[in-house]
């Protein structure tokens, strides 16, 4: 699919590309989601680049993520995508600037591009360039991050909060330690996602950072440069800490597991040792001899009886006294 954004007197319109061969030349943004052949070849006659393909984009070495050619700057990133969901997963997005105008490159729908696609139509500056487009959506995309990050810190302390709730909120309730474990699985992937997707913005910002020396960006845009790269680095950090934090929980989360097992292994023993010595009675009195005098005593049976019922609760009693149960 073929978008391409033309400025119009106060807004970004977004036009149809019915006619391959006759795009707008005033696009100052081109945005190709799963594009066909026919598609890239009319982008790149109307920008003059190459533009990359999908084994292209999922290259991971910097070389092959930044670069420059022809005068156009390559920059391709990794972007969350469906964070919403219990599958969240990144996807690989190409920005290239050329000229002052933006080409990007998709093959999925991450949600910074439907905000800034809505902002814009709604209001922007009649001589937008693709250089502020691309601000926009880098822009967008740390905001993403950063609410991606709130929002998992803040599961993050409700699953440490199941874990180390007071004994008396537990007592009486099954703890569901499978359904906590899937979670803070979860989180620990979405975690491990988000600081990729900040490593590489971090890495487009300082790559534009350096490139715009040798070209007339405007004062607000270097330093909204800035202020991005101190926006990923402190977002980097954060999501380093929440990933120490999983793990943390996690650890104890085990830990309580091993607790409860510990527990119920501990009761199996205790009656094991309770119930030995009745056993031990029962078992002497049944056994077949001819010659034993309490079979032929009234009482006997009664006897018995007390013994085993002795022999049980004074077991019991030592191990409450010692405090091992």
């Amino acid at each position: 699919m073929l978008s391409v954004f033309v400025p119009s007197e106060f807004s970004l319109k977004k036009a149809t590309a019915t006619d391959l061969g006759a795009l707008p030349e005033g696009a100052v943004w081109v945005d190709l989601v799963n594009p066909t052949v026919e598609e890239d070849r009319a982008v790149e006659k109307l920008a003059g680049i190459a533009v990359p393909t999908r084994e292209d984009m999922q290259e991971i070495e910097i070389s092959s993520r930044l670069y420059m050619e022809n005068g156009a700057r390559y920059m391709t990133a990794t972007l969350m995508c469906h964070s919403d969901t219990d599958m969240p997963r990144t996807t690989a997005v190409t920005f290239i600037l050329t000229g002052h105008r933006l080409v990007t490159v998709r093959y999925d729908l991450p949600k910074p591009f439907a905000l800034v696609e809505n902002k814009l139509a709604r209001a922007c500056s009649p001589g937008i360039t693709g250089e502020q487009v691309l601000m926009e959506l880098l822009d967008a995309v740390i905001d993403r991050c950063a609410d991606i990050l709130e929002r998992c810190g803040a599961e993050i302390d409700q699953v440490s909060h199941d874990i180390f709730e007071p004994e008396s909120a537990r007592h009486g309730q099954a703890k569901r330690y499978s359904q906590i474990l899937i979670s803070i699985g979860r989180k620990g992937d979405l975690t491990s996602k988000v600081r990729e997707s900040l490593v590489s913005i971090g890495r487009v910002v300082t790559f534009l950072s350096a490139v715009v020396e040798g070209v007339k960006w405007s004062k607000d845009m270097r330093e909204q440069l800035k202020t991005m790269q101190r926006d990923v680095a402190s977002l980097t950090d954060h999501a380093s800490y929440l990933s120490n934090k999983i793990t943390f929980v996690l650890d104890a989360m085990l830990g309580v597991v091993n607790l409860e097992q510990n527990n119920i292994i501990k009761l199996f023993s205790v009656m094991a040792v309770v119930l030995m010595p009745p056993t031990l009675i029962a078992s002497v009195y049944g056994m077949n001899f001819k010659v034993m005098p309490e079979l032929e005593w009234v009482h006997g049976y009664p006897m018995a009886l007390v013994m085993m019922l002795v022999a049980a609760v004074v077991p019991y009693w030592i191990f409450k006294w010692k405090k091992w149960l």
